[in-house]
């Protein structure tokens, strides 16, 4: 499970305005399930909801957590010695 920290300075300065645009764009799937977000009515705007994604997708990449599958980079050496 990610560890849900806010996402560093550094991370945030990765994110682009172009990228917020493109990922605020809902797929026809996410739009099937969420629907249109209407901030008049409490939705979160859609490129603050892309704005955080993608700072926290940044966060993990420049921070990288070793003992996560998908944030460690193992070597050969770190596996099981077959016998």
């Amino acid at each position: 499970m990610p560890s849900m920290k806010d996402p560093s300075p550094e991370a945030w300065e990765n994110v682009t305005d172009g990228n917020v645009e493109t990922r605020a764009q809902l797929l026809p799937e996410e739009q099937s399930v969420e629907g249109h977000p209407d901030p008049e009515q409490g939705d979160l705007d859609p490129k603050v909801q892309a704005a955080v994604i993608l700072a926290e997708s940044e966060e993990r990449t420049i921070h990288a957590d070793p003992d996560d599958a998908q944030g460690g980079h193992r070597q050969s050496s770190d596996t099981a010695d077959l016998p």
